[in-house]
């Protein structure tokens, strides 16, 4: 059976290598890029950093001892998966420098044909896209965008070649990645002026520096321990005298670090209740804010000029670089790859009102196609390696039963039923309170998993009845 996965971060590698371990070696695996990462080879800005603890965001069957800190810095997690890449023996079924573009099922050969970026073409049987959700960035549309005549750029594609040394800079977005780069960007820059549309709560974050390296007991303690607390975070975003206390606890930690500034708290404050948006872990980020070298301005941004950028106050802030700190488009699941499945279906025109998948990996009319990272499988509070190894086994055993019985297709009751139960209960939930990234424009929350990492652990064992060979169902 030929089997191709799209990507080598770390739901590329969990499908690869529990494919591989289940006996699975005709397997190939196309990366866009010329090595191995996924976001942890792209995302390369100052400060850039895991939020999950080291012991948790790794593979449970791959730890690690020698993490340099608890919560581990792009060039460690990086380093991580190349070894990780070389030690599993998946390095030799990569194709480095190869998109696919688009994806289309045979109804007659009963396989997927995919369409590279080289010019070729491929013929698979089953299709593993791992591209996951916070790989394209977002760049908002703000008149004369296009017209700024200083330097700018995503922090997910950071130009290096800039230097900030006494520069005023304009940082755009205050999400996870923003958090982690100003207090690095003002470090060298002249002036920072961060323009913030919706303040995020923030939590400590409490790193440390590992010197000795850890046991493999230690390690499993603690990576049962954070697994815990992860798990109880999530659970403050559903249970309201959990979801008070934890808001408690991030207003006394932010009106501390921002003490120093009058009137920096109410900037910082957040206006809408806990957990609807991602919460962010830093001990640095206020204390920069408080700086008189830093700004914080929440009017609306109204218009970019070439010189800076005009606020809806009137004012017109004049500045050399303009770094965009506004995240990634999420809900573009599999963007901006064409699939077409049986009967000529298109899986964007399916997915016209919100991407939705059994366990968000298989879909109905599209056979062998199982999504790593696919429609809510993301986590609010936890780490989604933990998902994608949830996934991965279930691909295995996908894999092993397409490999005995032929072509399958999720039941369309089956899948319909399911999504019907998720969105009924993110109907009420905390992340249906807010606008954020977990959304669609017409309310549908399409990315997030509704409860604790572990109901979905338990709630996605590899049932056939849910499948049916595809020339029964046509």
């Amino acid at each position: 059976m030929r089997i191709a996965v799209i990507g080598t971060g770390f739901g590329g590698l969990a499908a690869t290598i529990e494919l591989k371990k289940r006996g699975h070696d005709d397997i190939v695996v196309f990366e866009k890029s010329g090595d191995v990462g996924g976001v942890w080879r792209e995302n390369t800005y100052p400060g850039a950093a895991c939020d999950v603890p080291s012991n948790l965001y790794s593979f449970s069957f791959e730890p690690n001892p020698h993490w340099p800190h608890k919560f581990s810095r792009q060039p460690a997690i990086l380093d991580y998966i190349h070894k990780v890449v070389d030690k599993y023996d998946v390095r030799r079924h990569i194709r480095f420098d190869t998109e696919v573009l688009a994806a289309r099922w045979d109804d007659d050969a009963k396989t997927w044909q995919l369409e590279l970026s080289t010019g070729e073409t491929e013929s698979v049987d089953l299709f593993v896209p791992a591209v996951g959700q916070l790989s394209r960035p977002s760049i908002p549309t703000i008149p004369g965008a296009d017209t700024f005549a200083g330097t700018a750029f995503h922090s997910a594609e950071w130009n290096h070649d800039v230097s900030l040394e006494g520069k005023r800079v304009a940082v755009i977005g205050t999400g996870a990645s923003a958090i982690q780069f100003v207090p690095e960007v003002r470090k060298s820059a002249e002036q920072v002026l961060l323009f913030q549309r919706s303040a995020p709560y923030i939590v400590p974050r409490k790193d440390f520096v590992r010197a000795e390296p850890s046991g493999r007991v230690s390690q499993l303690l603690d990576r049962v321990k954070i697994w815990g607390q992860a798990e109880w975070l999530t659970t403050s975003f559903h249970v309201k005298p959990f979801g008070a206390i934890m808001r408690a606890w991030s207003r006394r930690h932010m009106k501390a670090q921002t003490a120093a500034k009058p009137g920096l708290f109410e900037k910082v404050w957040p206006d809408y209740p806990f957990g609807c948006k991602r919460i962010l872990f830093a001990d640095d980020y206020l204390p920069a804010l408080a700086q008189p070298d830093v700004d914080v301005i929440t009017d609306d941004i109204i218009e970019i000029t070439p010189a800076g950028v005009r606020t809806a106050d009137g004012s017109h802030h004049e500045v050399d670089v303009l770094i965009w700190g506004t995240g990634f488009k999420a809900t573009d699941f599999l963007a901006p790859m064409t699939l077409t499945g049986t009967q000529g279906r298109d899986l964007h025109t399916h997915w016209k009102d919100g991407a939705h998948a059994y366990h968000g990996m298989t879909v109905p009319g599209f056979p062998n196609l199982l999504i790593m990272y696919g429609p809510n499988t993301n986590t609010g509070g936890g780490s989604i390696i933990y998902f994608l190894e949830t996934q991965a086994r279930y691909l295995g055993k996908y894999a092993d039963h397409i490999k005995e019985a032929g072509p399958l297709e999720v039941r369309g009751e089956v899948e319909e039923a399911h999504d019907a139960r998720i969105q009924d209960k993110l109907a009420g939930s905390v992340w249906s309170k807010c606008d954020s990234w977990y959304r669609e424009k017409n309310g549908r929350i399409t990315t997030n998993w509704p409860s604790i990492s572990a109901r979905y652990r338990l709630g996605s064992g590899y049932d056939r009845g849910d499948y049916a060979l595809i020339d029964e169902l046509s």
